[in-house]
């Protein structure tokens, strides 16, 4: 009985904080450029020669880029997007190449004892070696080449393609409650002392979901503000207008998520414009809201051993917000650039990898740049980034 007034006393200041609108919120409009000068801000180049495509392959729609311990890179990509002739040569949906670009192997795709989502979504290698798989797909979109059933599941694989498990089932959910099953989940991330896998659950469900990473046994859940995830389930997305802080008690569209080496747990909120932090245990920090862009859409964080950076993918740039105060710093945007993208993640030498699907919305297909200000995608809709060090100039 103590520990449960403790708790609800603590909801209780949370609450409080809250509607005085004081430590638990920064709204990026309210921030001004003065508070990057003098900060060591990092620069960003365009790799052109990135990646080395094998001739026989084509690329679909690219939803995911990882990386390894090693620098490895892996590609997910949606081979059932790609029209006729094309779709003879699709490639797997999973492309790898090494740290210079070049192909090493592909594979994925339906198998023996899995169910392979339908419309990949999320790819993440974890530090044992691990690939993680998930998809977005959902029963009403009317996509070509796509079963009408929902991706409630997330796969783990060998680097090589071996399967290992699956958590959840295809088209299983019974919805936020649900702890056996996943529902359109976005993004997935490893945290090593506890042996735990984080999800962002994402376009059917609006949660984030812990399963112990061995087993798949559940651990926990929440949503936003670490409240408990409420039911909202529908095939389109809905666009928000309103982003007065601090923003709905729930999530909409939560579409990626990191972990740091501190323990600290970063969302992306993507239709509410924001990012919020937690613990591991599931706890409300603080959060950032920048309305005036297409803000949120996706986290990554720097591999400097403070994790200083966090970077968000943002419209047509990447923001760069500090990672401990989520104050917004600054952006990267160097000529070539196609954007923040769909997902964004970085590698062990600090490269940031975008890949810019050219639908990240259920419905009909549309061409990159017609849809929330992507800019024009090259190499299939994959692009890295060449960290080039640091500078305090105000141009990067």
């Amino acid at each position: 009985m103590g520990n449960y007034l403790c708790h609800a006393a603590l909801v209780a200041l949370i609450a409080i904080a809250s509607a005085q609108g004081k430590w638990i919120m920064t709204e990026a409009s309210a921030q001004t450029a003065t508070q990057a000068q003098g900060r060591e801000l990092p620069v960003f180049e365009v790799d052109k020669s990135w990646p080395k495509m094998p001739p026989q392959y084509k690329v679909g729609d690219v939803s995911s880029i990882n990386s390894d311990s090693e620098g490895n890179i892996y590609v997910l990509h949606r081979p059932r997007t790609l029209k006729d002739p094309d779709f003879g040569q699709a490639a797997p949906s999973v492309l790898v190449f090494d740290p210079n670009g070049n192909f090493v192997r592909a594979w994925g795709g339906d198998g023996t004892g899995y169910e392979w989502p339908q419309r990949e979504h999320g790819i993440y290698i974890d530090p044992k070696g691990f690939v993680w798989i998930g998809g977005n797909n959902c029963p009403t979109n009317g996509l070509p080449r796509l079963k009408p059933v929902a991706d409630d599941q997330v796969l783990k694989f060998t680097k090589d393609g071996k399967f290992v498990m699956q958590i959840g089932h295809s088209n299983q959910s019974k919805g936020n409650a649900d702890t056996q099953n996943l529902h359109r989940a976005s993004d997935e991330q490893y945290y090593p002392p506890p042996n735990e896998m984080f999800l962002s659950d994402g376009y059917g469900n609006h949660r984030v979901i812990v399963f112990d990473a061995d087993t798949g046994a559940f651990k926990r859940m929440w949503g936003a503000f670490g409240n408990k995830p409420e039911d909202d389930d529908h095939c389109e997305i809905i666009r928000k207008t309103d982003f007065t802080p601090p923003g709905p008690p729930q999530f909409s569209v939560v579409h990626s998520l990191r972990i740091s080496n501190d323990g600290m747990v970063y969302v992306a909120d993507r239709e509410n414009r924001r990012i919020q932090s937690f613990t591991v245990a599931g706890a409300f920090v603080k959060q950032l809201i920048k309305p005036d862009t297409l803000f949120a859409r996706s986290v990554a964080l720097s591999p400097d051993p403070e994790q200083k950076y966090l970077y968000v993918g943002d419209g047509n740039s990447i923001a760069i917000v500090d990672r401990k105060s989520l104050e917004l710093i600054g952006q990267i945007k160097p000529p070539g650039a196609m954007g923040g993208g769909h997902l964004i993640s970085t590698d062990p030498k600090g490269n940031i990898y975008v890949a810019a699907s050219s639908v990240d919305l259920t419905g009909p297909m549309k061409p990159v740049g017609a849809i929330d200000g992507y800019v024009t995608a090259t190499n299939g809709g994959m692009q890295k980034l060449t960290y080039k060090g640091t500078t305090t100039r105000a141009d990067r």
